[in-house]
């Protein structure tokens, strides 16, 4: 059955009357802002004004509003329509909606692959006062297909900023939106799980358009890593910058091979893989695992990517013919590919996991690490065959973190070890697989 549209406004922005303040004429250390007058009579404007955008038309003249209104929709696939401000690129944009809770890093986040095919709604309210700057991209370009925030900053100050997040966006052909509730989109994401929504500055499309559109778009079953890989082998070099480099002591002078699988990798997971002594190679996901295996790594990585596992198996047989041939090491979309590898099952959360506080428990030595979190699909690690070992596992919901198959010198995360944005608490699972490759050597 059809969902019922249900228009909801923006919030309206409350102004605070503190008794014990003067009022704002009387006040001597206030300079007022006098702005000419025109020649349309406020009677006029009242009797005689047609509203249309963010200009008011009046007997023949026009007055230009000194705020934006709402040109913006987006319109969930559960019928709810919600009025927004644009920023951005301008267009229609249809994608799954979820919600990032991290507090900062929103330029990470905007081009991470991983969002690929997504809307991602910020729960932090205040988006873009630190603009824009050339150094903490995490991919050659954004991925994901719109940004929903609750109050766009009207000014940057950050000693790296080059250019505003608006512009950013602008220049890359991505929506945004804001000045809408995202608190109230937040739980009904919660409430009801991740939904498909429309985006849209188009006024010639009407509501039911919207709606039918995000009712009839699927994200389930869609091959979304094959748009984000890399297209040919290429190496890896660049390290953490020194002055970004948290590790303790020195950098050992053993180098290890490892040969990457771009399935949406972040440009930090190289950095601190090169930082921890590796030289790498990164291939894209559809390289044949015989391939891989004739350059004779001395370690694999299986990276982050979006999506559905289940909708990419080619890159699930490339895993099973690496596994148990050389040390390997699966980050997130790499982590859900190996469960299935081994003949497990992965199956699509409720809402996910996105952002950059999410607990975890190593269930080895009880450590408890606060993680980087971006996926939608987890593993169930009851369909896991004999002799893999549940290492880690989320507080919030107990899900499956991690594993380790020891006869098959085999790890593997479901969060962010290089946590860009984030806590550097699971830094520690690189060391991990230097050790696992050591080992391996000897």
């Amino acid at each position: 059955m059809a969902a019922t549209v249900q228009r909801i406004s923006p919030p309206v922005t409350k102004s605070w009357n503190h008794s014990n303040e003067k009022p704002l004429q009387n006040r001597s250390n206030l300079s007022i802002l006098q702005f000419p007058r025109t020649s349309i009579s406020s009677r006029s404007i009242r009797t005689n004004a047609i509203s249309t955008g963010s200009t008011i038309y009046a007997d023949n003249n026009e007055v230009k509003r000194p705020w934006k209104t709402s040109d913006a929709r987006l319109v969930l696939e559960d019928g709810s329509i919600w009025n927004a401000k644009s920023f951005g690129a301008k267009g229609t944009q249809v994608g799954e909606v979820v919600f990032n809770t991290s507090l900062t890093g929103y330029q990470e986040i905007l081009t991470d692959p991983s969002y690929a095919g997504q809307f991602v709604l910020m729960t932090n309210p205040h988006i873009g006062n630190t603009g824009i700057n050339p150094d903490d991209e995490e991919s050659s370009q954004c991925f994901l297909d719109g940004l929903i925030i609750r109050s766009l900053s009207i000014c940057t100050s950050n000693w790296r900023c080059t250019e505003t997040l608006d512009e950013y966006l602008a220049k890359r052909n991505i929506m945004g939106i804001y000045d809408v509730d995202t608190r109230a989109i937040t739980r009904r994401l919660r409430q009801d799980g991740s939904l498909i929504g429309v985006l849209s500055t188009d006024e010639s499309k009407t509501d039911n358009e919207l709606l039918q559109m995000a009712q009839t778009w699927k994200i389930v079953g869609v091959d979304l890593i094959s748009g984000v890989s890399c297209k040919e082998p290429y190496e890896w070099t660049e390290k953490t910058g020194s002055e970004w480099e948290f590790k303790r002591g020195k950098n050992s002078t053993e180098q290890f091979h490892v040969v990457a699988y771009d399935f949406g990798i972040k440009h930090n997971i190289l950095r601190r893989l090169s930082s921890y002594g590796c030289k790498i190679t990164v291939v894209p996901s559809t390289f044949p695992a015989s391939e891989t295996l004739k350059l004779k790594p001395d370690g694999i990585l299986f990276s982050n990517g979006p999506g559905d596992p289940s909708a990419v198996p080619y890159a699930v047989e490339t895993v099973r013919g690496i596994i148990g041939k050389a040390p390997v090491f699966g980050v997130c979309m790499g982590h859900q590919l190996i469960g299935q590898a081994l003949g497990g099952k992965t199956f699509k959360m409720k809402f996910g996991h996105h952002g950059g506080n999410h607990p975890v428990k190593d269930m080895r030595s009880g450590r408890v690490d606060i993680s980087a979190q971006n996926h939608n699909y987890a593993v169930d690690p009851e369909s896991l065959p004999e002799g893999v070992k549940v290492t880690h596992v989320n507080l919030n919901d107990a899900s499956c973190a991690g594993l380790v198959y020891e006869d098959m010198k085999l790890m593997s995360l479901q969060y962010h070890p290089e946590s860009s944005p984030g806590p550097h608490d699971s830094d520690l699972a690189f060391g991990e697989f230097i050790e696992m490759m050591r080992a391996n050597k000897v």
